[in-house]
C-alpha cells in the first residue's frame, strides 16, 4: 500500500498559490526579522525621454526667433529639438503621418497637418507640450498648410484644388473659400489638381500665390476675390519660392527645371534654367533630367542670392547618391548626402519675409540624418550635431543600462573618445539653440552601452536625461577584414555581419569589457590611458562540442562506467590546454571542417589607442564539420581574473590572467550523479537506465576516453562493427543537418539585426518568435557592483573539459529552446540544454559548507540553477602561476522556464554584489600599479557563521524563488506568468533596499519585494510588437530601464514614484521669453511714395461678419486636452460663452476683493489721521499763540 504523506500535500497546495512561502525546518526564520521598506505606493510607471533620430522622417519646420526645429515622422511623432540636451517627444494619438509643421513664430505654438486630413494646435509653453485644438475635415483631403508671419489666420490648401482659412485662435473656419474653379481660367477644361504651394506676396499681404500640381500658378486678389495674374508652364509644380521684394518668384518642376517669373508678365517665364542637365550644342531645349522637389531662393544685402534646391540630377547618374545643390551668384556647388533628402530648410536671419533675407544655413532632413551646412564658410562644412542621432549608424544587436556607477567612469571614456571626433566641421555654435535644460536633482551618472551590427560598441552618458555619445570601441579591428566576396572565408556562420555583438558583460569599477559576437568569439578588454602597440593577439581557442550518440544504437553491451575524475583530483590546466595560436586544423573540400574558428585574428601588429585595449581573444572551432554553437550567456569578474561563457553545448571558463582554458563542461555534466534534477538524455526509441556518470556512456562500445574529450582531442576512432558504422552514420547525417540548422539560426540573427521591423506585425506571432530565439538573444547583463570579499580558499582543485552528449533523433530542434506548450513530447523535453545566465559570487557552494568561498551560480533554459566552486590561489605572482580549481556541486534550485537572473543577499535582506578589483591602468608602472591596488576597499570578513545567512534569488521566465544558503531551503516563490514568459528580469537597487523587476512578452512590467516576493508593481505597458523590445529592453538600479522603440530612438522609462514627481523639474523648456526682431524700416522714400509692403486686414475679410460661416459638415473642431489656455481658446456658442463669463466673473470677483482690501486700508488710515489730528488739536487749543 502506497503510503501516505502529509508534507507532499502541502506542499502542492503551497505550489498552487501565485505567491507562497515554501516549508522551512523549524527554527530558520531569519527571514521573519528582515523589514522590507518597499510598498506599492514607491512605484509608478511613466515614460521619460526619447532620444535618437526621429524614425522615418516626413516633415520638418523652424522657430527662427524661438530656435526650436521640429520633426514630423510618419507614425504621427513629433520631435523637438532646442540646443544640446533640449529635446522633446509627442505623439499625436492617431498615428497618422505629419505631412506638414508650421510654427507660430515666436508664439510658443506649432500647427501640425496629418494624413488623415486633421489639424492641431501644439501648446509648446509647457514642459510636455499638449494639443489645444483639433479639426478634421470630412470632405476634402489636406495636401498643403501656409501661416503667414504674424498672423492667427491658416490657409489649408486641398486636394481638390479649393482653399480653405482657419482661425488659429478659435480653430474655427471661416466662410471664406478659394475654389479651384473660380481660380483657374474658364476656358480651361481640366483640372489644375491638387494645391501645393500657398504663400502671400512678402510686399502684398493682400495677393495670395497659389501653386497647383498641373502647372497652373495664380496670383489670388484676396480683398476683390478674383485672379490678377495666371501663369502656366507644361510640366507638373513641386515648390514655389519668393524673391523678398515681392516681385519675382521661382517654380520648381518636374522635368528638373527652374523657372523664374516676373510677377507682371505672365506670358512666359523670366528665365528657365536646368541646372544639372547637358545644354546641346545647336541650342535645343536640355534633356530632362529628375524632379527638383523643394527650391528656395534667399537674398543678401551684400553679395548674390543664394539658390538652394533638393533633386533635379540627370537621369544618366544611376546610382548616385542624393543631392543638395547650392547656386551661389555663378557658383554652383553639389553635396552628396548618405541617405534621401526628405527635407530642408533655410535658416535665415531675419523672420520678415519682406527684408533680405542673410541665409547663414541649411538644415537637410534625411532619411536617417539631421545635417546642417555652413553657407557663410568656403566649401559649406557641416556644423558638428550635438544630439544623439547616431544610435542607429549601425543596427543596434544589444543594450544594457548602468544607472549610480563610479562617478569617475564617465570623465575617462570622455576623455579618451575626445580624441576619435572627426576634423572639418564648422567653427560656429550650433544654430539650433533654443530652449533652456532642465532643473533635475537626480545627479548620479549613468551609462548606456549599446552594442551594433558591425562589431562596435557606443558609450553613451545618459545622466540628467540627457544622452551624449563618450566612446566608441572597433571589436572588428581584431580580426582580419575579407577585401571581396571570393576572399571570404568559407567558415563564417553567418552571411553578413560576422563581427556583431551579441551580448556584453562589464564591470565599472573594474572597467573590465567582455563581449560576445555572433561568430561564437568573446573578446576581453583592459581600459588603459595609454596608446599600445600588441604585436601578437593573445588568442584561445575552445572546442566545444555535442557527441549525438546512443541515437537509433543497439542496446547497452556492456558495465558503464564514471568517467568524470572524483572531487579530490587535480589536474593542470596546461595539460589539456587549446594551442594559444591558431591551430592549423584541417578546411579540405573532401573532409569535413574541424577545429577552425569562424572568424580570423590579424596577425599583423595591432596598435590600440587610449581606451579599451584587447587583453584575449577566445574563439569557439568547427568541431568535425560541425560549426560551434553561438554564445548565449557571458559574464566576467575581475577579482577572481574569470570570465565564463555557455551556449547549448555546455559553458567554458577562461583564466584571463593566465590565458588558460578552466573548464569545458557540457550542461549535463553539471549534475551530480546523485542529482535528483539530473536530465539524462534518452533515445527516443528506447528508454535506458540513467548513468551514474556525469557524461554519458557510449553503449560501452567505445572507450570512456574516447566518451569524453579534452578540447584538442581530435574525433572519435574509426568504427569497426557493423552497428557502430551505422551509428556512425547516423550521427553524421544528424551533424549535418543540425550543421545547416546553426547557420540558419545565425544568419536570422543577423538579418534581424539590420531589418527595419514592421509595426503591423501580429504580436502571437512575435511571441512565439522570442520562444524560438530565446537563446539566440539571451542578453544578459552581469554588473559587478561593489564588494570585497575575502575568498576562502579550497584544498580541491578540478580541471574539468568534456563535452556534453545529447541525445535527439530531430536535429532540427537544436534552437537551444524547447517549447513551452503544455503538450511536451518526451523527444522535446529531452532537447538540449543551454546556459542562460552566470552570477559569481561568494556563498556555500555545498550545504555542509560553514564559510563562504568564491562561487559560480550556473542558470539553463530548462529551470535549473547549478552550484560551481572555484578555488582560487593566494594573489600576486602565485595567482599567475598556479591553477585555479574548479568543482561542480550539483543543483541548488529548480524553476519553470529558462533561468534569467540570480542574486545574493545577506541575512540582512541587503543584496551582496560580486567582489570586483578595483581599477588600474595595465600600461602604467609597477609603483602606480601597487597604488591602484592599495586603493582597493578592504573587504568585509569572510566568515559568516550560522545557519542560513544568505539567501539566493533566481528568476526564470516563469517564477522567482528565494533559496536560503547554505541549507538550499526555499522559503519564497512566486509564480509570475502563466500565459505569457519573461522577457528580461533584473535584481535591482531601488529607494536604499533591493526588488526584482521584470517585463513579460505580454506587456506587463513587475516588480516584486525581496526577499518575500509580494507584488509591488503590474502594468500593462508595451505588448510585444517587435523583436527588437525583446532584444534591447533592460533594467538598471533608482527606478530607470530602457528599449529600442525604433530601430533608431531609445525610449527611456521609470518606474519610481520619486522621479515621476520630480520629472516635471528635470524636463528640459522648449519655449523662452525672446523679443521678436524689429521689421525692416521702410525708408523715406517708400513711405511717401507707397513703394514698402502693404499690410492686410485680414479680420475684416475672413472674420464671420464679413465672410460669415463655414459649412458644419466640412470639419469637425475637436477641443484638446490643452490645459486652462485651450479651454480659452476653444470657446465658442453658448457654452463657450458661459466658461468666458464664469472665467470673467471670477477674474472680476478677484478684483472686487482685492479693492475691498484696498479700501479698508484706507478706511483704516483715515480713522488713525483723524484720532492724531484730534489729539493735536486738544494739546494746543488751550495755549496762546506766543506758547506755541
Amino acid at each position: 500500500m502506497k503510503k501516505f504523506n502529509i508534507r507532499k500535500v502541502l506542499d502542492g497546495l503551497t505550489a498552487a498559490s501565485s505567491s507562497s512561502s515554501a516549508a522551512a525546518p523549524p527554527g530558520t526564520r531569519e527571514n521573519d526579522v528582515i523589514q522590507e521598506t518597499l510598498q506599492s505606493e514607491h512605484f509608478q510607471l511613466c515614460k521619460t525621454v526619447r532620444h535618437g533620430f526621429p524614425h522615418q522622417p516626413s516633415s520638418m519646420a523652424f522657430d527662427p526667433v524661438q530656435k526650436i526645429l521640429a520633426v514630423g515622422t510618419q507614425s504621427g511623432a513629433l520631435r523637438l529639438f532646442g540646443r544640446a540636451g533640449v529635446e522633446c517627444y509627442c505623439q499625436h494619438e492617431s498615428g497618422a503621418a505629419v505631412i506638414q509643421l508650421q510654427f507660430l513664430i515666436n508664439e510658443g505654438a506649432l500647427v501640425s497637418a496629418l494624413a488623415d486630413d486633421s489639424i492641431h494646435l501644439w501648446n509648446l509653453r509647457q514642459k510636455l507640450p499638449a494639443i489645444l485644438h483639433s479639426l478634421k475635415f470630412n470632405r476634402e483631403r489636406i495636401t498643403y498648410c501656409h501661416l503667414p508671419f504674424q498672423s492667427k489666420w491658416l490657409y489649408i490648401g486641398t486636394e481638390r484644388g479649393n482653399i480653405h482659412i482657419v482661425n488659429v485662435e478659435s480653430f474655427t473656419l471661416s466662410g471664406y473659400v478659394i475654389m479651384w474653379n473660380k481660380a483657374i481660367e474658364l476656358s480651361t477644361k481640366t483640372h489644375p489638381g491638387p494645391v501645393v504651394h500657398i504663400s502671400d506676396n512678402p510686399m502684398d499681404e493682400g495677393k495670395l500665390l497659389i501653386g497647383f500640381e498641373c502647372g497652373i500658378v495664380v496670383l489670388w486678389d484676396l480683398r476683390c476675390k478674383k485672379a490678377d495674374y495666371r501663369y502656366n508652364y507644361d510640366e507638373a509644380i513641386h515648390s514655389v519660392a519668393w524673391h523678398h521684394e515681392g516681385k519675382q518668384f521661382v517654380c520648381s518642376h518636374s522635368d528638373g527645371t527652374l523657372t523664374t517669373w516676373n510677377v507682371r508678365a505672365p506670358a512666359k517665364p523670366a528665365q528657365t534654367i536646368t541646372p544639372h542637365g547637358k545644354q546641346p550644342k545647336d541650342g535645343k531645349k536640355p534633356e530632362p533630367c529628375k524632379p527638383i522637389l523643394k527650391v528656395e531662393y534667399k537674398t543678401t544685402r551684400a553679395g548674390d542670392p543664394f539658390m538652394v534646391l533638393s533633386g533635379g540630377l540627370s537621369y544618366d547618374t544611376v546610382g548616385r547618391r542624393a543631392c543638395l545643390t547650392v547656386m551661389h551668384g555663378k557658383s554652383t556647388a553639389v553635396l552628396e548626402m548618405d541617405y534621401p533628402i526628405v527635407d530642408f530648410l533655410t535658416l535665415c536671419e531675419t523672420p520678415y519675409p519682406n527684408d533680405f533675407q542673410e541665409p547663414y544655413a541649411v538644415v537637410v532632413l534625411l532619411e536617417k540624418d539631421l545635417v546642417v551646412i555652413d553657407l557663410g564658410q568656403i566649401g559649406y562644412p557641416i556644423f558638428e550635431n550635438p544630439y544623439p542621432l547616431t544610435i542607429h549608424e549601425s543596427p543596434v544587436t544589444c543594450c544594457e543600462y548602468f544607472a549610480d556607477c563610479p562617478a569617475e567612469l564617465i570623465p575617462a571614456l570622455y576623455s579618451v573618445g575626445s580624441r576619435q571626433k572627426r576634423q572639418g566641421y564648422s567653427k560656429k555654435e550650433w544654430p539650433i539653440s533654443g530652449g533652456n535644460w532642465g532643473q533635475g536633482t537626480q545627479s548620479y551618472p549613468e551609462i548606456i552601452i549599446t552594442g551594433h551590427a558591425d562589431g562596435s560598441i557606443k558609450f553613451w552618458d545618459a545622466s540628467a536625461l540627457m544622452l551624449q555619445v563618450l566612446y566608441k570601441l572597433k571589436t572588428a579591428k581584431v580580426f582580419e577584414r575579407a577585401r571581396g566576396k571570393e576572399e571570404k572565408p568559407s567558415t563564417d556562420i553567418v552571411e553578413e555581419d560576422p563581427f556583431a555583438i551579441q551580448t556584453l558583460s562589464w564591470c565599472p569599477e573594474s572597467r573590465m569589457l567582455c563581449v560576445a559576437g555572433v561568430s561564437a568569439h568573446v573578446i576581453i578588454y583592459r581600459f588603459s590611458k595609454q596608446e599600445v602597440t600588441t604585436e601578437v593577439v593573445q588568442l584561445l581557442e575552445v572546442r566545444m562540442q555535442c557527441e549525438l550518440s546512443d541515437v537509433e544504437s543497439p542496446d547497452p553491451g556492456g558495465e558503464q562506467t564514471p568517467t568524470l575524475p572524483t572531487p579530490g583530483a587535480s589536474s593542470s590546466p596546461q595539460e589539456s590546454e587549446p594551442p594559444s595560436q591558431p591551430s592549423t586544423g584541417s578546411n579540405s573540400s573532401d573532409g569535413p571542417r574541424d577545429n577552425i574558428p569562424c572568424l580570423q585574428v590579424r596577425s599583423s601588429p595591432l596598435k590600440q589607442s587610449p581606451g579599451y585595449q584587447v587583453e584575449l581573444v577566445v574563439q569557439l572551432v568547427w568541431v568535425s564539420g560541425e560549426p560551434p554553437q553561438q554564445i548565449t550567456s557571458l559574464a566576467v569578474n575581475s577579482s577572481y581574473g574569470l570570465v565564463v561563457f555557455g551556449n547549448s553545448n555546455g559553458l567554458a571558463v577562461v583564466d584571463y590572467l593566465q590565458n588558460t582554458l578552466l573548464l569545458n563542461m557540457g550542461t549535463t555534466e553539471l549534475y551530480s550523479p546523485s542529482d535528483p534534477y539530473q536530465r539524462q538524455p534518452r533515445s527516443p526509441r528506447k528508454t535506458r537506465q540513467p548513468s551514474g556518470a556525469l557524461c554519458d556512456s557510449n553503449d560501452g562500445s567505445n572507450a570512456s576516453e574516447d566518451r569524453c574529450k579534452s578540447p584538442t582531442s581530435g574525433s572519435t576512432s574509426p568504427c569497426n562493427s557493423d552497428d557502430e558504422r551505422k551509428q556512425q552514420k547516423f550521427i553524421e547525417k544528424v551533424k549535418s543537418k543540425s550543421r545547416r540548422f546553426s547557420k540558419t539560426v545565425a544568419n536570422d540573427f543577423a538579418r534581424m539585426s539590420r531589418k527595419i521591423s514592421s509595426p503591423t506585425e501580429q504580436k502571437p506571432d512575435l511571441e512565439e518568435r522570442v520562444r524560438r530565439r530565446r537563446s539566440l538573444h539571451c542578453t544578459k547583463r552581469f554588473c559587478c557592483m561593489k564588494e570585497g570579499k575575502e575568498k576562502a580558499r579550497m584544498s580541491l582543485r578540478g580541471d574539468f573539459h568534456r563535452s556534453v552528449s545529447a541525445h535527439d533523433s530531430n536535429a532540427k530542434d537544436n534552437s537551444f529552446s524547447r517549447s513551452r506548450s503544455s503538450s511536451v513530447t518526451s523527444i522535446d523535453r529531452e532537447s538540449r540544454e543551454a546556459i542562460s545566465s552566470f552570477h559569481f559570487c561568494e556563498s556555500f557552494p555545498r550545504k555542509t559548507d560553514s564559510l563562504v568561498s568564491p562561487s559560480l551560480l550556473v542558470g539553463t533554459t530548462q529551470g535549473s540553477v547549478l552550484l560551481v566552486a572555484l578555488s582560487l590561489p593566494p594573489g600576486g605572482d602565485q595567482r599567475l602561476q598556479q591553477p585555479v580549481g574548479i568543482s561542480s556541486c550539483g543543483t541548488l534550485v529548480r524553476l519553470k522556464g529558462g533561468v534569467l537572473t540570480m542574486a545574493l543577499l545577506d541575512a540582512a535582506g541587503a543584496l551582496l554584489p560580486p567582489s570586483y578589483e578595483s581599477w588600474y591602468d595595465p600600461n602604467a608602472s609597477d609603483e602606480e600599479k601597487e597604488k591602484s591596488r592599495r586603493r582597493r576597499p578592504a573587504s568585509p570578513p569572510s566568515s559568516q557563521e550560522g545557519q542560513d545567512s544568505q539567501y539566493a534569488v533566481v528568476c526564470s521566465e516563469k517564477q522567482a524563488k528565494v533559496v536560503a544558503m547554505p541549507s538550499q531551503t526555499c522559503i519564497y516563490k512566486h509564480n509570475i506568468t502563466e500565459s505569457s514568459f519573461v522577457l528580461r528580469a533584473d535584481v535591482v537597487q531601488m529607494g536604499g533596499t533591493n526588488c526584482i523587476t521584470c517585463f513579460c512578452a505580454n506587456g506587463h512590467i513587475m516588480t516584486l519585494s525581496l526577499p518575500s516576493l509580494r507584488p509591488l508593481l503590474d502594468v500593462n505597458y508595451l505588448p510585444l510588437t517587435d523583436m527588437r523590445i525583446a532584444r534591447t529592453f533592460c533594467f538598471s538600479n533608482l527606478g530607470q530601464a530602457l528599449y529600442l522603440t525604433s530601430p533608431t530612438e531609445i525610449q527611456r522609462i521609470t518606474y519610481s514614484q520619486e522621479t515621476c514627481d520630480n520629472l516635471q523639474e528635470m524636463l528640459s523648456e522648449l519655449f523662452t521669453p525672446v523679443e521678436t526682431p524689429e521689421a525692416p524700416n521702410r525708408g523715406f522714400f517708400k513711405g511717401l511714395f507707397g513703394g514698402g509692403a502693404q499690410s492686410l486686414d485680414r479680420e475684416d475679410l475672413f472674420g464671420e461678419t464679413a465672410a460669415g460661416k463655414a459649412s458644419r459638415s466640412l470639419a469637425q473642431h475637436i477641443p484638446g486636452p490643452g490645459g486652462m489656455e485651450g479651454m480659452k481658446g476653444a470657446a465658442s456658442g453658448v457654452v463657450g460663452e458661459l466658461a468666458r463669463a464664469r472665467i470673467a466673473l471670477d477674474e472680476r470677483g478677484q478684483k472686487l476683493g482685492e479693492l475691498e482690501e484696498r479700501t479698508a486700508a484706507m478706511m483704516a488710515s483715515a480713522d488713525s489721521f483723524s484720532k492724531h489730528a484730534h489729539d493735536m488739536m486738544l494739546k494746543y487749543k488751550d495755549k496762546k499763540w506766543y506758547q506755541l
